[in-house]
């Protein structure tokens, strides 16, 4: 790291770009899609994943850690921009990772940043969230400041309600994000306007339980989470939802990731040809970056 880099020299966009989609789909039903373009708002700390960890390295900050510790799969976007961030800052970090060890272009990178990683059984990593799983990563790493999967904590919270900060919101009857934690769609139903429909598209499946989960985060009512559309579980992906990314790139010059965003777009487009999304709506999709994880699908080609 160059001596003169540091966190607080990153100029993040006050505002990103809301592209309009357009196509013949959208334009038979009268229908208006708006993409908010928060996969430009930095090459590593993309997406959703600063607005969460923002307030949570400022807290980390105040309380003297001397690491912050957080939790996530192989290609964990979230442990990915914690890294980064941890190397900018001078701050070291810690990823708590899902599986067997093993090496690949994400782990790779979060190391190069100086993560420290430490590897535990599924089944161990189950109990992330209970009091005893968490009393013994305290026990073990007594100076880090820990911040839950996805950075999914009140900090995380508070920030993703930034996210729509500055959007003319009047122009749009829905707001759309993928969910994987429940943090981002949280944040966003609190700062959506009442008549607005805010649609969360679950990336995981069998995750009804998010649905509790969410009400304990926001005191919104104007959101629903939507469970078709999760393509058999997270990170799971089949040859059709892999076409229409790679056909939405070559038309609208936009790369979705297949584990997030490119479930909600897939989604949102069959909901409009069900008519499930009403004529002459107007739909503003957030795209929440993550695009490092595709590295996974790609070396599997």
């Amino acid at each position: 790291m160059n001596q003169s880099e540091h966190l607080n020299d990153i100029v993040f966009p006050e505002q990103l770009p809301v592209d309009t989609i357009q196509d013949d789909v959208l334009k038979d039903r009268n229908i208006r899609i708006g993409m908010l373009r928060l996969d430009l708002l930095h090459p590593q700390i993309s997406g959703n994943k600063w607005f969460k960890l923002k307030y949570n390295i400022e807290a980390a900050k105040k309380q003297d850690a001397k690491s912050i510790l957080s939790f996530g799969g192989a290609y964990s976007n979230h442990l990915h921009a914690l890294a980064y961030a941890g190397h900018l800052s001078g701050i070291k970090t810690i990823g708590i990772l899902r599986g067997e060890e093993i090496s690949n272009p994400t782990l790779d990178d979060c190391r190069s940043w100086g993560m420290e990683l430490h590897f535990i059984s599924r089944d161990q990593y189950r109990h992330k969230y209970e009091s005893g799983f968490l009393s013994a990563i305290r026990e073990k790493f007594p100076e880090a400041y820990i911040v839950p999967e996805g950075g999914n904590n009140e900090e995380g919270r508070k920030g993703t309600r930034e996210i729509l900060k500055g959007i003319d919101l009047d122009k749009y009857t829905h707001v759309c994000c993928a969910v994987g934690t429940g943090a981002t769609l949280a944040g966003i139903a609190d700062s959506s306007l009442p008549h607005q429909e805010v649609l969360g598209f679950s990336a995981l499946k069998n995750a009804e339980y998010l649905e509790e989960t969410i009400r304990e985060y926001t005191t919104a009512e104007n959101w629903k989470l939507i469970h078709d559309y999760h393509f058999g579980g997270f990170a799971k992906k089949n040859t059709e939802l892999l076409e229409m990314i790679e056909s939405f790139k070559q038309n609208h010059n936009i790369e979705l990731d297949f584990v997030y965003t490119g479930k909600m777009v897939y989604g949102i487009y069959q909901m409009i040809q069900k008519e499930t999304i009403a004529a002459g709506s107007s739909v503003l999709l957030i795209h929440t970056g993550g695009l490092q994880g595709n590295r996974s699908w790609q070396a599997e080609r």
